[in-house]
């Protein structure tokens, strides 16, 4: 693999290791989720650099060319876009789920949030 012509797919694996590293590493559970969020647009940024072909067009039929070989796959594009749209459902869930256990507990720190719990149910 060359480091200079897949910049895009070190980029992406760069964002994914810096956001795994804040999910697991971060205490503060607004860090966590963004970190989360890091990882998705590793993910779809290395999704959508493979499936970008150099010389090839979108998949849409012009002067009657149906060769797949002038075209790019479709498939790729499409999970991304899935992608995008579940992970904006998760991550507002998550801060929803956030908010609430700051109102109850008034912290963000998941330690303390752990032994306050672990208080209550004693």
């Amino acid at each position: 693999m060359n480091f200079f012509t897949n910049y895009e797919e070190m980029a992406a694996m760069i964002l994914f290791g810096i956001g795994f590293t804040t999910l697991l590493l971060d205490r503060n559970m607004i860090k966590k989720i963004i970190g989360f969020s890091m990882m998705d647009s590793g993910m779809y940024l290395f999704l959508a650099a493979k499936g970008y072909v150099e010389g090839r067009a979108a998949p849409i039929v012009v002067d009657g060319i149906q060769s797949m070989e002038y075209y790019i796959n479709p498939i790729p594009a499409g999970l991304v876009l899935t992608g995008i749209v579940v992970s904006v459902s998760v991550s507002a869930l998550m801060l929803a789920l956030t908010v609430r256990l700051y109102r109850r507990y008034h912290t963000l720190d998941i330690d303390k949030i752990t032994a306050q719990v672990r208080k209550e149910e004693a």
